[in-house]
């Protein structure tokens, strides 16, 4: 089956329990649909399944207890972005404010000049930061922190078939 053709903006959102068990299967989806959907390279593609399994574990383990919930949402503007959201339940052990938030990012952000930050807790600077165009943290109107990155998509970025070709250089 093919992909809807469409330059309409296609927005789909996944509620996912809070359990990391689940994380396999949305790493799969974004894969899939970042390939089949939005115009980006297969290094992209995984790039973003990287961003989003970080988006994820944080909502998991910060921002969401047990039992609760996630919802993970997918805009894809065909030919020109894709933006990821991620809204955690605001009931976990280590929960944020976006204001928090956004101080912890800033100071994650300056610490990557300078240090090695260990194994954990650099995903949000290195990984999305770096792989995302755009990031943001917005407080919900139901508790819960929103999470949302964007990227562009440049020509580098595109698929090899829809990329513009690039033009040939003579050594006369």
């Amino acid at each position: 089956m093919e992909p809807p053709k469409t330059d309409k903006p296609v927005k789909i959102s996944i509620t996912l329990p809070t359990d990391a068990y689940f994380l396999s299967g949305i790493r799969d989806f974004t894969l899939t649909m970042t390939k089949n959907m939005t115009g980006f390279s297969d290094q992209w593609a995984f790039r973003f399944q990287s961003v989003v399994d970080e988006l994820c574990n944080n909502a998991i383990e910060h921002g969401s207890a047990e039992g609760k919930e996630i919802v993970i949402t997918f805009i894809g503007q065909p030919g020109e972005s894709l933006e990821i959201s991620v809204v955690d339940s605001g009931t976990g052990p280590n929960k944020y404010t976006a204001a928090e938030m956004k101080e912890i990012f800033k100071e994650q952000q300056q610490k990557m000049q300078t240090q090695f930050l260990g194994l954990r807790g650099r995903g949000l600077a290195k990984i999305v930061a770096e792989w995302t165009d755009e990031i943001s943290f917005e407080d919900h109107e139901k508790g819960g922190l929103i999470v949302r990155v964007k990227k562009y998509l440049r020509d580098s970025d595109k698929k090899p078939s829809e990329a513009p070709p690039v033009a040939a250089v003579s050594s006369a």
